[in-house]
C-alpha cells in the first residue's frame, strides 16, 4: 500500500513515496528536509553505472527479512564472529619465515630509516664539511654518522652488533645506501598523501616560484583535494627538475604525476602556477599545454598570490622585471633586520614631519608584507623618497654602524629606486593596477565576494579598454606624474641606456622620453594586463566562480534569485545524478530561504560541506567539494595551510648547500604517518642485489 505526502513547504511538485509495509517504515517529520529520491537517475550516469542495481523484494523476502530483525542480537553477533574467523582462516597467509640474519639486516635497516626520518622532520642535513674534504681529519663526522653512534653508545644492540662486524674506520652507512634510504622515505610519505587524493578524487595543481637544490633549479609541486573530512587541503609532493623547453617540461609534469604518482589528470580541475622572472613565459606555456590537453584544469591564479603581483610577474618587460626584483630585496633586506626597520622609520619620520598621521600609518605598514600587498604600487610610491633617503644613508655609513654587506646591499638598492625606468615604470603599474586592485582582493574574500568579483569583470575590462582608447591622454598624465617624482628625488628624466645600445638611432636623432615610455612602457602595460585577465579568467572558470551562489549566505545576499542552472554543466559528469540536478538546485533553494530564524546561513564552501544535511542534496554536495578545489579560492581554514607555511619556513632556514628534495619533503610533511617497515620491505626490493653483497 503507497501513500503520497506532500512537503508542507508548499512545494506541491515534490513528493516522496513511502511504503509502510516494508521493514525500514519511516515516518516524515514536520522539519524534513524537502529533496528529490531518485532511483534511477544514475543508471544513465557513465560514473555511477558500478553501482549494485537496487532489487525489488518479493512477499516472502520480506516477511523473511522481518524475522532476522526479531532475532536476539546476540545470536546475530555470534554468527558475524563465526563467518569473520572463517573467512579469515580462509584468506589470511601465514607471513614467510625469516632467518635470524635477515630479521637482524630488517632491524638494523628500521633503525637507519628511523634515523633519517629524525633528521628529515627537524631539518638537519645528513652531511657535513667531511664529506666534501674526506682525507682531512679537521672536521667532525656528518650529522648522520654521529647520530649512529650516538644510538650505539647509547645501547642499541642491533647497531653495534653492526658495527662490530665492519672493518675499523669504515663507514656504517656509506653515501650511495645514504641516498637511495632517502628515495625510498621520500617515496612512502608521497604514497602516503597520494593515496589520500586518490580516494578524493578531483585535485587541482598549484607550483610555486623556483627553488635552487644542488646547484639546479627545480618546480616545486603542490595538491590542492578536499579530503574525507571535508576539509580543503594544499599539500605539498615534491620537486620538479625545471629543464628543458616548454614542451619537454610539460611531458615531464605530465609523466610524473601519471605514471610516476598514478594520478588521473581527468580528474584535475584547476591550475594556478606562481612564477617570476624569464621563467614567467615557460610557465604560461605550460599552463596553456595543461589546458588543451585537459579542458577542466581551468588556469587560475592562486590565492596565496595578490592578483596585481601575479599580474606584474607576469610581464616579461625589462622595466618592470627590475621593478619586481627590486621589491624582493627591499623585502629581504629590512624583513630580517630590526635595526634596518627601525632605520628606515627613522626615514619615513624625516620625511612626513608635516603629516604625522601619514607617518604612523607607513611606519606600521613597513613591518609587514608590503611589497606583496594589492596596494603595493600604491604604497612603494609613497614609500619611495623615504626609502631611497634611508638605503642612501645606510650606503653613506659615516658613524660606521653597518658592515660591508649591508652597505653593499644598500647601495643595490639604491641604484635601482633611483633610476628614472624604475620611477616611470612605477607609476605606470600603480596606475594601471589601479582598476584591478579591489577586484583582486575580492577574489581572495569570502564566498560572496569571489561571487560578486566574478561578476564583475567585465566591468574591470571595460575600464582598461577605455584607457588603452585614450592612452595618450592616460600617459600624458602617467607620465606627468613620474616627472615629478623623479624631480622631488633629483633623478634626471631619460631614455634607458639599454635602449640605445640596441637600437642604435642614427646620429642627431633625438628620442623623446615621454613617447618612448608610451611606446615601450604604457602601451604594453596595459594590453598585457587586458589579455592575461582574459585568459586566466576564461568562460569556465567564470562559470565556476558563478557558482558559488550555492553558498547559503550567497543564496541569501541575492534574495534566493540565483540561476546556477545556466553554469552548472561546467561541472555535470563530476555529478552522481545529473539527470536531478535542476530539481535539487530548486530543493536547496527552498531549504535555505524557508529556513527557521534562528537558523544562521552558511558563508563559506567548508561550513556548508560540514552541515549534516548537505548529503539529502547528493549534486549540490559534489559540485561544492569540485568547486572548492580550484586554486583562486583561499584556504578557509588555517589549519589546511600547513604545508605552504612550513615550505616557506624550509626555504628560509635553510642554506642552498644544505637543501635535499627527499628531507624537504620529510620536513614539510613532518605529520604524515610512516611506515617502518613498509620502508624496509620497499628498500629491499628495490635494492636487493646490494643487500646480499
Amino acid at each position: 500500500m503507497f501513500f503520497k505526502i506532500v512537503s508542507n513547504r508548499k512545494a506541491p511538485h515534490i513528493l516522496s513515496t513511502v511504503v509502510f509495509q516494508s521493514p525500514y517504515r519511516t515516518v516524515l517529520k514536520d522539519n524534513a528536509v524537502p529533496t528529490i529520491f531518485d532511483l534511477t537517475s544514475h543508471l544513465n550516469n557513465p560514473h555511477s553505472r558500478h553501482r549494485k542495481r537496487i532489487k525489488e523484494l518479493t512477499e516472502e523476502e520480506l516477511e523473511k527479512m522481518k524475522e532476522r530483525r526479531l532475532e536476539p542480537c546476540t545470536e546475530s553477533m555470534m554468527i558475524n564472529n563465526d563467518s569473520d574467523i572463517t573467512e579469515g582462516q580462509a584468506t589470511s597467509e601465514d607471513p614467510p619465515t625469516l632467518t635470524d640474519e635477515e630479521k637482524e639486516v630488517r632491524d638494523y635497516l628500521k633503525s637507519l630509516f628511523e634515523i633519517l626520518v629524525v633528521l628529515g622532520k627537524q631539518n638537519i642535513p645528513l652531511n657535513g664539511h667531511a664529506e666534501e674534504d674526506k682525507e682531512s681529519t679537521c672536521f667532525t663526522p656528518s650529522n648522520f654518522q654521529a647520530l649512529l653512534e650516538y644510538r650505539i653508545n647509547a645501547g642499541e644492540e642491533v647497531l653495534r652488533k653492526r658495527f662490530e662486524s665492519t672493518a675499523v674506520n669504515a663507514e656504517y652507512c656509506s653515501s650511495t645506501q645514504q641516498k637511495q634510504m632517502l628515495e625510498v622515505c621520500e617515496s612512502c610519505i608521497r604514497e602516503e598523501l597520494l593515496q589520500e587524493i586518490r580516494e578524493c578524487r578531483f585535485f587541482s595543481l598549484v607550483t610555486e616560484d623556483l627553488v635552487e637544490i644542488t646547484g639546479e633549479c627545480h618546480l616545486p609541486l603542490f595538491l590542492r583535494f578536499v579530503d574525507q573530512s571535508n576539509c580543503l587541503r594544499e599539500e605539498f609532493i615534491g620537486f620538479l627538475p625545471f629543464e628543458g623547453d616548454e614542451e619537454t617540461l610539460t611531458e615531464r609534469l605530465l609523466f610524473e604525476i601519471t605514471e610516476k604518482w598514478g594520478l588521473n589528470m581527468e580528474y584535475c580541475r584547476g591550475q594556478a602556477h606562481v612564477s617570476s622572472g624569464v621563467f614567467t613565459k615557460k610557465m604560461k606555456s605550460v599552463a596553456t599545454r595543461l589546458a588543451e590537453k585537459y579542458s577542466l584544469a581551468v588556469h587560475t591564479p592562486c590565492s596565496t598570490c595578490a592578483l596585481n603581483i601575479y599580474l606584474a610577474n607576469s610581464i616579461t618587460l625589462t622595466g618592470v622585471q627590475i621593478v619586481m626584483s627590486t621589491f624582493k630585496k627591499i623585502d629581504s633586506f629590512f624583513s630580517n633586520s630590526l635595526v634596518l626597520q627601525a632605520e628606515l622609520e627613522h626615514a619615513i619620520s624625516i620625511f612626513y614631519q608635516g603629516n604625522e598621521e601619514k607617518a604612523n600609518d607607513l611606519k606600521e605598514t613597513c613591518h609587514t608584507s608590503w611589497t606583496e600587498r594589492h596596494d603595493s604600487f600604491e604604497l612603494a610610491v609613497d614609500f619611495l623618497e623615504s626609502l631611497l633617503l634611508c638605503v642612501d644613508s645606510i650606503h653613506d655609513n659615516e658613524d660606521f654602524k653597518w658592515s660591508d654587506q649591508v652597505t653593499a646591499d644598500a647601495y643595490m638598492i639604491s641604484e635601482a629606486l633611483a633610476d628614472f625606468e624604475f620611477v616611470v615604470t612605477l607609476v605606470v603599474l600603480k596606475n594601471t593596477l589601479s582598476f584591478t586592485r579591489a577586484f583582486g582582493k575580492n577574489l581572495q574574500g569570502q564566498a560572496m565576494d569571489v561571487y560578486f568579483a566574478a561578476n564583475s569583470l567585465t566591468a574591470v575590462l571595460h575600464s582598461l579598454n577605455e584607457v588603452m582608447d585614450n592612452v595618450e591622454v592616460y600617459h600624458e598624465f602617467w607620465f606627468e606624474e613620474a616627472v615629478n617624482l623623479a624631480a622631488a628625488l633629483e633623478i634626471p628624466v631619460k631614455v634607458p641606456r639599454l635602449y640605445y645600445r640596441k637600437q642604435r638611432p642614427e646620429a642627431g636623432m633625438e628620442i623623446q622620453p615621454e613617447s618612448y615610455y608610451k611606446e615601450y612602457l604604457t602601451i604594453p602595460v596595459v594590453g598585457h594586463v587586458i589579455k592575461e585577465l582574459k585568459d586566466v579568467f576564461s568562460e569556465n572558470h567564470l562559470k565556476a566562480l558563478k557558482c558559488l551562489s550555492l553558498v547559503p549566505s550567497v543564496m541569501g545576499q541575492l534574495k534566493f534569485n540565483t540561476s546556477e542552472e545556466n553554469n552548472a554543466d561546467i561541472y555535470k559528469n563530476d555529478l552522481p545524478n545529473p539527470d536531478t540536478l535542476l530539481a535539487e538546485l530548486h530543493c536547496w533553494r527552498i531549504k535555505w530561504k524557508h529556513r527557521g530564524k534562528e537558523i544562521s546561513l552558511p558563508s563559506t564552501i567548508y561550513e556548508t560541506l560540514q552541515l549534516s544535511e548537505v548529503k539529502f542534496f547528493p549534486n549540490v554536495y559534489a559540485f561544492l567539494k569540485v568547486l572548492c578545489t580550484l586554486p583562486v579560492l583561499k584556504l578557509e581554514n588555517a589549519k589546511c595551510n600547513t604545508a605552504r607555511k612550513r615550505f616557506n619556513a624550509y626555504l628560509a632556514d635553510t642554506p642552498i648547500n644544505h637543501r635535499s628534495k627527499s628531507l624537504a619533503l620529510l620536513n614539510i610533511n613532518y605529520d604524515i604517518k610512516h611506515d617502518l617497515d613498509l620502508m624496509v620491505d620497499t628498500y629491499t626490493k628495490m635494492y636487493q642485489e646490494k643487500e646480499n653483497e
